[in-house]
């Protein structure tokens, strides 16, 4: 275990933003801070790095009590979603920045910060300045500068934030590869469920500040604990049935003009066709409410008398 957070608060005035949080953190992992704007999950993630000091509770990084210590005294380093680069300087001479004001020698800041550039895949530009870099470019920057360093444990503030869709994805897919290289535990902070489930060995899903659950990616999208978590991760169906109330997820449900597929089944009528891209959502109406689905059976037009079902297996209760 690298990090260990007990009984952890913040208030900000009136405003309790972190509200007696525990959590382990366990090394070479990357796990995931999601949640709202207002969670509390930046706030854990900036009282890490020591940028805010916490009312109460311990952090503990790697056994030590680093809870009132400033940021400089912490073996953590974090990358921000607006990269804090300097413009004035090259690539090469920002990755180097940090290892100067700590006193390395020439020759090792140079060889240190020209195999972090490799390790993010920048060889040949570390004479650019960063306005001759694209977003995904000045990112990487910001990473190889965090990583050259060498912390224990890198904090990462929605990093993606300001990329547009197709750098963002691919951006997603590089940083796992990336802290599976380093082996670096990586704490990540967003709101953005879909980059959670995609790169994260588990999730703190966070809400009003205090972690809703904490699990893999898998079992917090398919056995949440929570309306919240449940509403929050994903797409999903919020049904009354027989006095229960449910959630569904769509890919659960099947749509047909005649067949049941599933031990619930209701009848309905095909209010409209949506289409996504990669998928096409199906909106039913029901006598149980409106579902949407993304499992059709046959050639389904709008307006025809149709019946939804799904297997109770797929379904959990809500409170």
């Amino acid at each position: 275990m690298i990090i260990s957070i007990r009984g952890l608060t913040r208030s900000f005035g009136d405003v309790r933003a972190v509200s007696g949080v525990d959590l382990d953190i366990y090394e070479g992992e990357f796990i995931t801070l999601l949640g709202p704007s207002g969670s509390g999950k930046t706030t854990v993630l900036r009282m890490i790095a020591g940028f805010e000091k916490p009312d109460s509770g311990s952090i503990l990084l790697s056994g030590r009590d680093v809870s009132q210590l400033p940021p400089y005294d912490r073996d953590v380093n974090t990358v921000f979603q607006d990269y804090a680069l300097f413009p004035h300087m090259n690539v090469l001479n920002n990755i180097e920045y940090g290892l100067r004001v700590k006193g390395v020698e020439k020759l090792e800041r140079h060889r240190r910060a020209s195999q972090a550039l490799n390790q993010v895949r920048l060889d040949g530009y570390g004479e650019r300045k960063p306005s001759q870099l694209s977003g995904g470019q000045r990112q990487r920057v910001a990473l190889a500068r965090a990583l050259v360093n060498r912390p224990s444990v890198l904090l990462l503030d929605e990093p993606l934030g300001a990329l547009d869709l197709k750098l963002r994805e691919q951006m997603q897919i590089e940083l796992k590869e990336l802290q599976r290289a380093v082996g670096i535990t990586f704490i990540f902070v967003t709101h953005d469920q879909e980059e959670a489930l995609t790169m994260s060995d588990r999730i703190a899903v966070f809400n009003n500040g205090k972690i809703e659950q904490l699990g893999t990616p898998e079992e917090i999208y398919r056995n949440p604990k929570s309306a919240f978590v449940s509403e929050f991760v994903g797409q999903t169906n919020k049904l009354e049935i027989d006095g229960l109330k449910i959630n569904v997820r769509p890919e659960s449900i099947s749509v047909s003009k005649s067949i049941s597929v599933g031990d619930r089944s209701f009848q309905g009528v095909l209010r409209d066709v949506i289409f996504v891209g990669a998928t096409t959502r199906y909106l039913v109406d029901t006598s149980c409410g409106a579902i949407i689905s993304v499992n059709p059976e046959g050639d389904l037009k709008v307006g025809d008398p149709v019946i939804v079902s799904w297997d109770k297996a797929k379904e959990f209760l809500v409170h």
